[in-house]
């Protein structure tokens, strides 16, 4: 990846919708080039998909919750139960195995804190292999961005 595959990878993370026209505008390189290191990138893994940002609070999610889980034991079919299960919740925005006091990081969006309630006490407290969960209410979110910036 060089110089020019970053400053693609920067203005596709500001706006995947730019067209392969305007991108080489910018760079100053033809169409047929753009296309094809962006295509290059994509087979390559390092583009692995396209997506939008939706605003939560217009939706009604609004409410988000980061969720530390501690599963009663560390053994192999317990993490690969709680994985397979926590995935299919549609409030379960990302999930993350981590290192410390806690083993799983989970981002959580609902409505609010009723729909948090019955979250937790309808889904998450059934898995029973979970030992506690420790909520962290969001106040303000201060960033929210998944763009990679390159030096």
């Amino acid at each position: 990846m060089d110089q020019q595959d970053k400053r693609i990878l920067k203005f596709l993370q500001q706006d995947s919708k730019i067209t392969i026209k305007e991108l080489s505008m910018h760079l100053g390189l033809s169409g047929t080039a753009v296309y094809e290191r962006i295509r290059k990138m994509e087979r390559k893994g390092i583009i692995e998909a396209y997506s939008i940002r939706v605003n939560k609070e217009l939706t009604g999610l609004g409410f988000v919750v980061f969720c530390q889980i501690k599963l009663k034991e560390h053994r192999h079919e317990y993490l690969v139960k709680f994985e397979r299960e926590v995935i299919k919740f549609k409030e379960v925005l990302e999930c993350y195995n981590v290192s410390g006091d806690y083993d799983y990081l989970l981002k959580i969006a609902v409505k609010d804190m009723a729909a948090y309630h019955q979250f937790l006490n309808d889904k998450l407290t059934y898995l029973d292999h979970i030992g506690s969960a420790h909520s962290t209410f969001i106040i303000n979110e201060v960033k929210n961005t998944q763009a990679v910036e390159f030096q």
